[in-house]
């Protein structure tokens, strides 16, 4: 019975979806296996493929590179996997493999590598079985490399090679150090990148692609490159992320565009209507008996929180009110051992735990067919988020996917409002890939220089084919050799070497040193005896980090510990609160923080740095949704306020809610009160009490832009007012305080900052910061200035700090020092978001962004969430309540009394 016949035999429509078409050019024995196992999967897609696999297995069939967007669930990896699948097993049974890697197989994380081999043994070992009934033997071989493999499996993979080989982005790049193990990819053919997105945002992306144009270089043919996804924009930015670039233009590629074609409910709820005066137990008793109904309404739930503390809590409360134990419920986040994340991973996948609680790492990959909802606490900051957790529910095509967001925060109410809807619609959020990061490049030009002695030219075109590095100039090319040969005085005597050597190949005498190169060849090979032992114990790009022990000036009293990210936020003079006492930060030496006793309020919270950034593109979102709910308001009140919101994915308490506060913030303030798309709003307030002048900018355009907008104005405001300025920052915006007699012309700042001096305003204002060591300790590390492991010893990240500190003065003196850059570089793009800030400023400079400023006795209902930030009483989340009350009275008392807030007019540019 031939392919048509068999599949007309399940009541399948083959001329119409074309499924018989790709089916028949799988081999016999693929064509059998793929009709009894998903002949009938899915009835929904109209044939025994999925859109993603429909479109994408010609392509990979065609040798054509492709980057497959498709939902969670829709068969993607399989779609790559099968037409490699398919050939390999023919090359097999003619026997023509080799014992080499034909296929790479190149994953973001651990465990998904171990769940995409346990994958591949499905197709693999069915199929195997099928020949093998007929007589035939069949070995195509697979297996998992990365840090934890055992040397012992890495010997026996020279003598046995695995036909496909599973790795992480680190462990590529040692192998093509490795001699023996590197000539083994000179046959691979494929290259799979699974879940792009989350490797392209970063720089273990941007190594992985440089990775891969070295992979180019030794492979015998041009390997066929395949992305998947399931959440990623912008589209044609990505697919050449994947495909890199030849002769300085893209390589073709094409794109399977898939994304939407599942079925969402999507709900945002919240406990109460009233998250400020609703007793704090009587909204977390609301919010756990809700949590429970839905866990009991549904086979497997997933909750997702922001934090691994807040997964943490979650589950413990579920149990002790509700009775779960470890039977039916379990936690998984990154710090937990890898046999407790096993363990939950094999209860999802078996549908044995009712419900699971995480905060990031279940979000990529690993299959759980039983889980049919996904409940998400808090806002997850981007709409890509929110899709890559959601689409966990309901694990096939044809499936709902089901999620449930519940709010318990004002300010996140607005934002998960917008984010459900800007779901629905099909709209993602923008991956913004690192450009021309000139540690990474330190580790392969160093790489590559180890592997041989070779003309300068090719290994900086190998960079350049890189898609992060297509722009590389020859002053940016420079300033790396410079850095790489050394070539500044006094560097060896601080015992930072030469890494490789620059050789003209032309000498004085006219014979030139090289014979198989012309005469004048620039060329490049390495320095140093241990240089590949150096290499490969200290490539790879995930930072090290630490805890600082924080002691008090004078008394030299220990009183705890800061996470380093933590402090990131922090500038001398900050407040901050540990064990209920405050602290002024006063400075940092190495794994030591050294603070002053204060009354003064905290200006940072300590659960700060935990929190995920709003993305830009939702930032702008939502600030586009404010103007149009001003405009429902302003055409009919609060009930035209509340008719538009139905349309959203909101309930009833989250309709009322979002409806009340926006109208006692027209009501206190006016329209122009509230940032919109073409307005930015700010509020001065004079605090008597603690004497300080507060400004709350309600710039909603996600905290990177806000700390980097923040720390422009801070410093220029510090220097016109001839005053320290403290900084509190949030997703909505951030408050700079100062003394109260100083005064500022904030909105002739803001009007009066050169967009395109941002970047120098920045960068000064960086100067001196613990931010600043923090980076270039970091970078010093990647560009292996510093090294991590050095002949048996391990240098830990705190000594790692105190060496970076030693150097930072050292290279603060030399011009244009590649590894300073880049932290510059890493800190005002990647971090402080300076080229949306310059944006921002040209909108305001052209009017395109109006400014508001208003002045208030107290915050208005929108900067309550800003003004908690830096209030004195909050250092429990009892506490923020009681802070948000009060000012919501304040509120309620001037609106009462028929009176606008503030002692002057707004002030309207």
């Amino acid at each position: 019975m031939g392919v048509r016949e068999r599949l007309a035999a399940r009541n399948v429509d083959v001329d119409r979806v074309g499924d018989a078409d790709v089916l028949e050019s799988f081999s016999p024995v693929v064509q059998g296996w793929w009709i009894d196992r998903f002949g009938e999967y899915v009835p929904e897609n109209g044939g025994v493929f999925t859109p993603p696999q429909r479109e994408a297995i010609p392509l990979v069939r065609e040798g054509e590179n492709a980057l497959i967007c498709a939902p969670t669930g829709s068969g993607k990896t399989l779609a790559s996997f099968s037409a490699v699948i398919d050939d390999l097993i023919e090359r097999d049974r003619e026997d023509d493999l080799e014992n080499s890697v034909y296929c790479l197989y190149v994953s973001p994380l651990k465990s998904l590598a171990n769940d995409i081999h346990r994958n591949l043994d499905v197709p693999l070992s069915e199929i195997t079985d099928r020949l093998a009934e007929r007589g035939e033997d069949c070995e195509v071989r697979h297996a998992i490399r990365h840090g934890d493999t055992p040397d012992s499996e890495r010997r026996r993979m020279l003598d046995e090679t695995p036909h496909i080989l599973n790795t992480t982005p680190e462990t590529l790049a040692i192998l093509l150090n490795s001699p023996k193990f590197k000539e083994k990819l000179s046959t691979v053919e494929y290259v799979i990148v699974d879940e792009i997105h989350s490797l392209a945002a970063n720089k273990r992306g941007t190594h992985l692609s440089v990775s891969l144009e070295r992979v180019e270089e030794i492979a015998e043919r041009s390997p066929t490159r395949i992305g998947c996804s399931a959440t990623v924009e912008p589209l044609e930015a990505i697919a050449e992320f994947l495909v890199g670039c030849e002769n300085s233009s893209p390589r073709e590629y094409e794109i399977v565009d898939t994304r939407f074609v599942r079925e969402f409910d999507l709900e945002l709820a919240c406990p109460t209507d009233d998250l400020i005066n609703t007793p704090r137990e009587v909204v977390q008793n609301r919010f756990y008996e809700g949590l429970h109904d839905l866990i009991g309404d549904h086979e497997n739930t997933l909750v997702f929180t922001n934090t691994r503390s807040g997964a943490e809590r979650v589950l413990q409360n579920l149990r002790e009110r509700f009775g779960y134990d470890e039977s039916d419920s379990g936690c998984h986040h990154g710090s937990l051992s890898k046999e407790s994340r096993q363990s939950v991973e094999e209860g999802l996948k078996g549908g044995e735990l009712d419900v699971v609680t995480t905060s990031t790492s279940l979000e990529l990959g690993i299959d759980m067919p039983h889980v049919d909802l996904v409940v998400q606490v808090g806002s997850p900051k981007s709409v890509a988020s929110l899709l890559q957790r959601v689409g966990r529910a309901g694990h096939r095509l044809g499936q709902t996917v089901t999620g449930r967001v519940i709010a318990l925060d004002r300010d996140e109410l607005i934002e998960c409002a917008v984010m459900l809807a800007k779901a629905e619609s099909g709209f993602v959020d923008r991956v913004f890939v690192p450009e021309k990061a000139m540690d990474v490049a330190t580790q392969h030009v160093y790489g590559m220089a180890i592997n041989g002695m070779r003309p300068e030219r090719e290994i900086r075109a190998t960079l350049e084919r890189a898609y992060p590095y297509r722009d590389v100039s020859d002053r940016d090319w420079e300033s790396l050799m410079a850095y790489l040969t050394a070539d500044y005085e006094g560097m060896e005597e601080k015992n930072v070497y030469a890494k490789v050597w620059r050789d003209t190949n032309d000498p004085p005498e006219g014979e030139h040193h090289y014979e198989e190169y012309p005469v004048g060849t620039p060329l490049i090979g390495k320095r140093g005896r241990l240089a590949r032992v150096i290499y490969m114990t200290n490539i790879g790009t995930i930072p090290d980090s630490f805890t600082c022990s924080v002691f008090t000036r004078g008394e030299n009293e220990r009183v705890g510990d800061l996470d380093e990210n933590y402090l990131d936020t922090l500038d001398p003079g900050d407040v901050f609160v540990i064990g209920g006492r405050h602290f002024e930060f006063r400075y940092r030496r190495g794994s030591k923080v050294y603070v002053d006793h204060t009354s003064a309020r905290p200006t940072v919270p300590t659960w700060f740095s935990e929190r995920l950034p709003l993305s830009y593109d939702l930032g702008r979102e939502i600030l586009a949704f404010k103007r149009d709910l001003l405009e429902r308001h302003e055409s009919g009140g609060p009930p035209a306020v509340r008719r538009w919101l139905r349309e959203f994915p909101i309930d009833d308490d989250s309709t009322r809610a979002l409806a009340r506060m926006f109208d006692e913030q027209i009501r206190y303030l006016g329209t122009a009160s509230v940032s919109t798309d073409s307005r930015l709003a700010i509020e001065e307030e004079r605090d008597r009490t603690e004497y300080k002048r507060r400004y709350y900018v309600r710039s909603g355009y996600g905290r990177r832009f806000n700390e980097g907008f923040s720390r422009l104005l801070a410093y220029r405001c510090a220097q016109e007012a001839n005053a320290n300025v403290t900084v509190a920052v949030a997703d909505n915006g951030f408050t700079l305080a100062m003394p109260l007699n100083r005064k500022i012309d904030l909105a002739g700042i803001i009007k009066g900052t050169d967009p395109d001096g941002v970047r120098e305003t920045l960068r000064a204002a960086l100067e001196g910061t613990d931010l600043l060591q923090r980076y270039f300790r970091i970078n010093a590390t990647r560009s292996l200035m510093i090294l991590k492991r050095y002949k048996g010893y391990e240098k830990s990240a705190s000594e790692q700090q105190v060496a970076s500190e030693m150097l930072l003065g050292f290279a603060h003196d030399l011009e244009d020092f590649a590894v300073l850059e880049e932290t510059y570089r890493e800190i005002l793009e990647d971090k402080l978001a300076v080229g949306a800030v310059a944006d921002v400023l040209r909108e305001v400079r052209s009017g395109e962004i109006a400014l508001s400023i208003d002045r208030v006795d107290s915050p208005s209902p929108l900067s309550f969430g800003l003004a908690t930030l830096s209030a004195s009483d909050v250092v429990l989340a009892e506490d923020e309540s009681a802070v948000l009350k009060e000012f919501h009275e304040r509120v309620l008392e001037s609106i009462g009394k028929g009176e606008r807030a503030g002692s002057v007019p707004p002030i309207e540019d």
